[in-house]
This record gives C-alpha cells, structure tokens and sequence, in this order.
C-alpha cells in the first residue's frame, strides 16, 4: 500500500500532454515530468515542438514531442502506436489541446463554430479512445481533461467555447462511469484566470479587465501557471484513484463567490 508522497509518485508512467507547447500545457507538462512521468508532447508544428523541447530542457527535463493534429483520428491513433514503441503504453492523458474564437453568436459562421467543437470537445474524445485499449492491456490509466470556468458559465462572444467546455464536462462524466470498471479513472481540471503570454496585453495596470479579474476573484490575483501542478499531479497520481468524473477548478475562487471579492466588499 501506498504511504504518503509515495501516493503522488509517477515514475515509471508515461504522460502525453496534447497542445503543450506553450502556456498552461507546458506548465502541466513540466508538473508530470518533475513528478517522475516519462513525459510526451503534440502539436502540430514541428517547429513549436522543438522550441517547447528545448523550453522544458532548461528546466531539466527530457521530454519527446511529436506532430500530430489530433482532431483527426487517424493521427491520433499512429501517435498513440509511436509513443506506444518509443516509450511506452501512455498511462496518463492529459487533453489540453483547444481553441477559442472570440465572436458575437449572430456574426459566428457554422464553419467557425464547428472548428471550435472540433477542437475542443471532439479531440478529447478522439485522443481518450485512442489511449483506451493501452490504458486496459496496463490494468488502469487516467484520462484528465483541461476544462474551463466556461463549463459552468457563460460570457459574451465565446459561444462555441462556452459550448464545447459544457460538453467536455459532460464527456468527462459520462467516460467516467462507462470506464471505471477498467480502473481508468476520468476527470477535469478546470483553470480559472491565469498569467500567461496570452494574457499578458490586458494584465496591466489600469485595463478594465485585469481590474475586474482582480476584484473578482477571492484570492486577489491571477493564477500563475504553476499553480495548476499541485492538481494535475493530484489527479494523475495513485492518490486519486478512488477519484473520477469530477472538474476540479482552479480559480481562486471565482466559482465559488457572487460579486465582488469578500475583501472587496
């Protein structure tokens, strides 16, 4: 029986990290990789792959990445057979690949809206069954899926994203229950509102939204990227075993307050 930090342990696992190049995946990623995890990336630019990889050397991690554009299943199937032969069975998927188009509903064309669902709720579910048979053959595996604070709520102009997240979380729930049986456990993480290159533009002083963002949330910041390692080796780790169809946020409380703050009040 596992004993304390024992319990969070992945060495020996072999992790793949889809759309980790950069941002909130690399963070997650590194998180795996200094928990012991033989870690694998995908994306589809080679050149990004290789810039991420040497990102994730300066941290002293060793990590492979390969090209592969996981909305297509046929892809998605030959990476699982690559990282299958060069490394290993993956015994932990983290699906962190996604897109936003920032559109009002009435202006958003079928083809846009599409290739957000594509992208964010379709490759999920394309990458988990693909990682499934492997994941069974081992005894067990766990499949984590990078929700949204847009799974739960809804803001302007993000119609499509809004309605993917809301669908990943239910496509959470629902492999589940059908998977528990195999020992695959399968859950969300959900980032609330976090400091990155992407955000860096509206993240000074003085911008409407990094005020609100500030006000907003109980713990008085934007999350930094690191702040999401402690739950993702959570639920990647034996001691999340008898965890799963859950989104656990990280938000800083967001969720959890109307209104302003409690020390905005």
């Amino acid at each position: 029986m596992l004993e304390g930090m024992q319990l969070f342990d992945l060495t020996g696992r072999v992790a793949l990290v889809t759309g980790a190049t950069h941002g909130l995946g690399m963070a997650m990623a590194a998180a795996l990789g200094k928990a012991g995890a033989s870690v694998t990336i995908c994306g589809r630019s080679q050149e990004r792959i290789d810039a991420a990889i040497a990102q994730y050397a300066e941290m002293g991690l060793t990590v492979k990445g390969y090209v592969c554009n996981v909305t297509h299943e046929e892809e998605a199937i030959r990476l699982v057979e690559t990282i299958r032969r060069e490394v290993g069975i993956i015994d932990i998927l983290v699906n962190n690949a996604g897109i936003i188009k920032r559109i009002p509903s009435q202006n958003m064309s079928v083809s846009e809206f599409e290739e957000v669902i594509t992208t964010d709720l379709t490759s999920p579910f394309i990458m988990s069954k693909a990682v499934f048979e492997g994941m069974r053959e081992r005894g067990g595996g766990k499949i984590i899926n990078v929700c949204s604070m847009m799974s739960e709520l809804a803001r302007d102009t993000v119609t499509a994203y809004a309605a993917a997240k809301g669908g990943l979380k239910m496509l959470t729930k629902n492999m589940a229950t059908e998977w528990a049986r195999y020992n695959i456990q399968v859950n969300g993480i959900g980032p609330g509102y976090f400091a990155t290159a992407q955000t860096a533009p509206i993240r000074v002083d003085g911008h409407p939204f990094n005020e609100f963002i500030i006000k907003r949330t109980p713990a008085g910041r934007w999350g930094n990227p690191e702040d999401l390692g402690g739950t993702i080796i959570f639920l990647a780790s034996p001691a999340s075993d008898f965890v799963t169809g859950q989104v656990v946020y990280v938000d800083g409380g967001i969720l959890a307050c109307l209104g302003k703050a409690a020390h905005e009040e």
